[in-house]
């Protein structure tokens, strides 16, 4: 069953040869160079054009952004992870998502548009009104973003670096960040978006090729079939007795997506409506999603870009959870290991090494130059998620933090903040890194998930009701967030205090608390705060008509003008708010090199009067569609619609 072959590299699978090391040094010195580009071709001195590219962003960059942001090296390492633990059932994590892409395009972007915002926190204001709600999401996304993206790409981009270079963690993560970071904090949106689509071309490719050196392996998918049932490892005694058959064999229903709803380790209703709810929160609510899609030149461009994104999120499965089961069928006693000792011995960490499938799969089957190619695919993967969430999490820090604190500060001062509290972002996150490497039995996706459940939820609910149901108001909204969050902390906090246990040393957490499934425990969270909102809300004085116009689903189409629920107060910070003097002084060359590096050099031009600012607001609120271009992009969605629908019931 394992071929010898693989094995017999392992002492010298380092990339340490020219030909590896020359094609790692060409992808940095084309992706710098297509970053660079983007970041002279863009304008970068303003909000707008730092945040939302301008608005003017085709379909295909944003389809190719919206999957790059998505595919971390996060996903490379936790579904081959969670592949090679437990079978196919991972994968439906990535199908459900062509349903929510749907939905957003077609339901929450028009809406987002309308409404004329640049973060989901600001939506949330114009909404309900007052700053508590805003100011509470922005700082939960941020967190979010700490606890689930980016420490947990962090760890899994630096963990294959280690592998493949032989290098410390930490100095592996120093070197992904020192190169992410100069074109995250110069470039923009822009920046992001292009170096993105690179990403993807680049993911795709070494994916592909990875995936076929694996399958003609081990003799094709009707081979991997019969051997993964069989890829148990060599040594299953501990402390002089043997471990139980269950902590070591492969699960019976591993080519089964939906799952006993008691006994499965993905119950199938929790995979279907507890899923839905994450993927509503993280498609249609998340900053780093939506804000690609805000940054299109027209609603049809921006729901192409959600279709592409679609048929993109049907490679997964078999581009990297299939891969992590051969990975455990070649490598039964690294990948599958039981005994704690072994563990430590081949990972680090004595709770299972399944994260290690995909990272050993590169470096012991790929040859010479592939391995550097394979090596430069994580690195995009894990540079393009971080620059999208770098980029939407100064975002929102910017203009839904750090605007409440300095409500007179000018916008360089603002662009210079949004970059600053990036490098912040960073330090939390290297320290979160060690619990990510314990978390969930050392399954990283499970961990991603089951954080996402427990905080996740109350924020979709809000987003749902505040779109679809206009009787929400705003103190049903924050108490309903506020319940949420603390019964979410209960659970989080619990189980890390606990810790999640082993197969052999089961936790000892409350079964009434860690004994609910994350995706149960979401779907319950879920269906608590939508009570509590509507509670709430209904017993609470309801929001005039007069200031929901095109903020919800029934007044979307409404022309009159709204009413924005704290009009007064924004009329008084604007009031008060200085305009920057012009700079009449002459800089000097580093001085200069600085603003343009930074893009805070002077916007140079004729200030716009009333009436173009005016055209400039109608143009970025424009839903309006070319009929022709509008049926193209239905066509398509019902297609990948059906293609979901099947493959669902193909792998039931």
């Amino acid at each position: 069953m394992e071929n010898p072959g693989p094995v017999a590299r392992s002492t010298s699978g380092r990339i340490n040869n020219t030909l590896d090391i020359s094609v790692i040094v060409v992808y940095f010195v084309v992706v710098m160079g297509v970053g660079l580009w983007a970041m002279r071709a863009s304008s970068r001195g303003t909000v707008g054009g730092f945040f939302l590219a301008n608005r003017n962003m085709l379909w295909w960059p944003i389809g190719a952004s919206l999957f790059a942001s998505n595919i971390g090296a996060g996903h490379f390492v936790g579904l081959a992870g969670t592949g090679a633990a437990s079978g196919i059932a991972i994968g439906a994590f990535e199908w459900n998502a062509l349903f929510l892409l749907v939905f957003l395009g077609w339901i929450f972007v028009p809406i987002y548009i309308r409404a004329g915002v640049v973060t989901m926190p600001e939506y949330l204001k114009k909404r309900f009104g007052g700053q508590r709600i805003q100011i509470y999401l922005s700082t939960l996304s941020l967190l979010l973003y700490i606890f689930t993206k980016i420490s947990a790409d962090i760890f899994s981009g630096a963990m294959f670096i280690k592998m493949a270079l032989g290098l410390d963690i930490y100095l592996a993560v120093f070197l992904l960040l020192a190169v992410t970071g100069v074109y995250t904090v110069t470039g923009g949106l822009a920046a992001v978006i292009y170096t993105d689509t690179l990403q993807t071309v680049i993911m795709l490719v070494g994916s592909l090729l990875l995936m076929g050196f694996a399958f003609a392996k081990v003799g094709g998918y009707q081979g991997m079939v019969e051997k993964y049932m069989k890829a148990i490892p060599s040594i299953i005694t501990y402390e002089n007795s043997t471990i139980e058959a269950s902590c070591y064999s492969p699960r019976q229903d591993a080519f089964h997506i939906f799952r006993d709803p008691f006994t499965g380790d993905l119950p199938w209703p929790g995979l279907t409506f507890g899923l839905s709810i994450l993927a509503l929160w993280y498609w249609c609510t998340d900053q780093v999603i939506v804000q690609r899609c805000l940054s299109a030149k027209s609603l049809s461009h921006a729901k192409a870009g959600c279709v592409m994104c679609g048929y993109l999120k049907l490679l997964p499965m078999f581009l990297m959870v299939m891969p992590g089961m051969i990975s455990r069928i070649l490598f039964p006693d690294k990948v599958a290991c039981a005994v704690p000792s072994e563990c430590q011995k081949h990972c680090g960490t004595e709770v299972g090494c399944t994260n290690i499938a995909y990272p050993t799969l590169v470096v012991e089957l790929m040859p010479d130059g592939l391995r550097g190619l394979m090596l430069a695919v994580v690195w995009a993967s894990l540079m393009s998620s971080l620059t999208s969430i770098f980029n939407s999490a100064s975002t929102l820090f910017t203009m839904d933090i750090y605007t409440k604190v300095r409500k007179t500060a000018t916008e360089r001062e603002l662009m210079i903040a949004g970059r600053l509290f990036i490098i912040l972002l960073l330090a939390i996150s290297i320290a979160w890194v060690p619990i990510v490497q314990s978390a969930q039995s050392g399954q990283l996706f499970d961990y991603i998930q089951s954080i996402t459940s427990y905080l996740g939820p109350p924020i979709a609910a809000v987003f749902l009701l505040a779109v679809f149901y206009k009787r929400v108001n705003e103190p049903g909204a924050f108490w309903g967030l506020i319940t949420g969050l603390v019964l979410g902390l209960i659970r989080m906090t619990t189980e890390f205090v606990y810790g999640s246990g082993t197969c052999m040393a089961p936790s000892s957490c409350p079964h009434i608390i860690c004994g609910v499934h994350y995706l149960y425990f979401a779907m319950i969270l879920f269906s608590v705060v939508t009570v509590v909102i509507v509670g709430v809300s209904l017993v609470t004085k309801p929001i005039p008509d007069v200031n929901l116009y095109r903020l919800c689903w029934s007044l979307r189409n409404v022309r009159e003008d709204r009413v924005d629920l704290d009009e007064g107060k924004i009329h008084e910070e604007v009031e008060e708010s200085p305009q920057e003097a012009p700079q009449t002084t002459t800089k000097g060359c580093f001085k200069r090199a600085y603003d343009f590096f930074c893009g805070l050099e002077v916007q140079k031009g004729p200030k716009m009067t009333e009436e173009e600012e005016k055209a400039m607001k109608i143009k970025l609120t424009d839903v309006s569609e070319t009929p022709f271009w509008r049926n193209i992009v239905n066509i398509n969605a019902i297609i990948l619609l059906a293609v979901a629908i099947f493959f669902h019931a193909y792998f039931a």
